[in-house]
């Protein structure tokens, strides 16, 4: 199939499961890999009765058929309410979307049920209301073919770190955090099989429902909160020693990991040390940011072939001053220079956007859009399903 330029908005709402983000960009075709150019981005809140809607329905242990169907069509009509206001405000004409959906239930490693053992994942949000409203085809549904292949359906973004980052004389690590924190880790001059990629742990998921829970608030505006308090270095050592931490890549984790159960045990080990709410938020911050440090020592820096590395955040944790703070302190005496994503033009917010947008390009001209060396597939495979209007 010929390759051609198209304008597609990726759509992406994350595990912190606060809302939707746009990304409407022109990708070209080109010698080697694609072309972006990022046109338009927006973000949008989900209105409060549906993220209620939303956190009830992730990794619940009860809930009824009729709820998943109205919530998968509830957020299908939020997805396009989302592009529609994307591509008014910017006056962009679309050719193809690429909307990840919203993860209610991801299910990395192979387990039993009715008789077989196997691996699932649940993305929300029904695509053929999308290609209905705004009259173009919807790519959907991205992770199964990963999982099909043997992969653990994330993390998918490397595709794009690829594209955008790599580099013939640095070393990048591109460390999103958003409700999870997930690393691409590319040694100067690798090829896309040489990169690898997965999951850290929790990035803003702890946090956030600390700072609901504590303070009333939806997250810490910029590491705020945390700032005031103290690090429980006891708590941190405690919480570390999780089973997540010390399994090697490629790993992926959810809510089903660092979900309300982990939030609510990291809250009580934190109240035995101190009762002061700020000193929980900060360690929480602390942490994520302690997860973050050790996952490149252990699992990266040995990698990275003695090169000097860019260490570029994105995701909501990128507008944390405590949080990047903290990361600047572990991770510069390693040789690594942290910075955050708009220092190469991006957004924080719009990276996992405009990731789903390549990948939706990618689909459309039946092109592998998984990285084997980051899901653990067994080989490149075409991901995702496509709607019509």
């Amino acid at each position: 199939m010929k390759l051609k330029p198209l304008i597609v908005a990726g759509v992406m709402s994350g595990t912190s499961a606060d809302g939707i983000d746009v990304a409407v960009v022109r990708i070209a075709p080109s010698k080697g890999r694609p072309t972006l150019t990022l046109l338009a981005h927006e973000g949008f809140r989900y209105p409060a009765v549906l993220r209620r809607a939303v956190l009830v329905a992730m990794n619940a242990k009860t809930t009824s058929t009729a709820e998943m169907a109205r919530l998968n069509w509830r957020l299908g009509i939020a997805y396009a309410d989302a592009v529609k206001a994307t591509v008014a405000r910017h006056k962009v004409q679309i050719d193809l979307i690429g909307c990840h959906g919203q993860t209610l239930y991801h299910q990395a490693q192979a387990a039993s049920y009715a008789g077989k053992k196997f691996s699932c994942t649940w993305q929300a949000g029904e695509a053929a209301l999308i290609a209905a409203e705004l009259g173009v085809p919807v790519v959907s549904n991205f992770r199964p073919a990963d999982m099909a292949a043997g992969g653990q359906g994330a993390p998918l973004v490397p595709l794009l770190d690829h594209v955008l980052f790599a580099d013939a004389k640095r070393g990048r690590v591109l460390q999103n955090i958003g409700g999870i924190a997930n690393l691409t880790a590319i040694p100067a001059g690798a090829g896309i099989d040489e990169e690898f990629a997965f999951d850290t742990g929790p990035g803003n998921m702890v946090m956030d429902a600390l700072a609901q829970k504590l303070f009333g608030k939806s997250y810490d505006r910029n590491g705020a909160l945390a700032a005031k308090g103290r690090v429980l270095d006891s708590v941190v050592t405690q919480m570390l020693r999780d089973r997540y931490f010390a399994l090697h890549p490629p790993k992926t984790a959810g809510r089903e990991e660092f979900g309300r159960e982990y939030a609510a045990k990291f809250l009580a080990a934190c109240r035995r040390e101190s009762r002061k709410p700020e000193d929980a938020l900060t360690t929480a911050t602390a942490m994520t940011a302690e997860s973050i440090a050790r996952s490149f020592k252990r699992f990266v820096f040995d990698k990275m072939q003695g090169a000097p590395i860019d260490y570029i955040v994105s995701g909501g944790g990128a507008r944390n001053a405590t949080l990047i703070s903290i990361l600047k302190t572990r991770l510069e005496p390693l040789g690594c220079k942290v910075t955050t994503i708009e220092t190469f033009g991006l957004p924080a917010e719009a990276k996992e956007a405009a990731a789903f947008a390549l990948m939706a390009w990618m689909t459309w001209h039946r092109l592998p859009g998984n990285v084997p060396t980051a899901t653990g597939a067994k080989r490149p495979a075409v991901l995702g399903q496509i709607t019509y209007p």
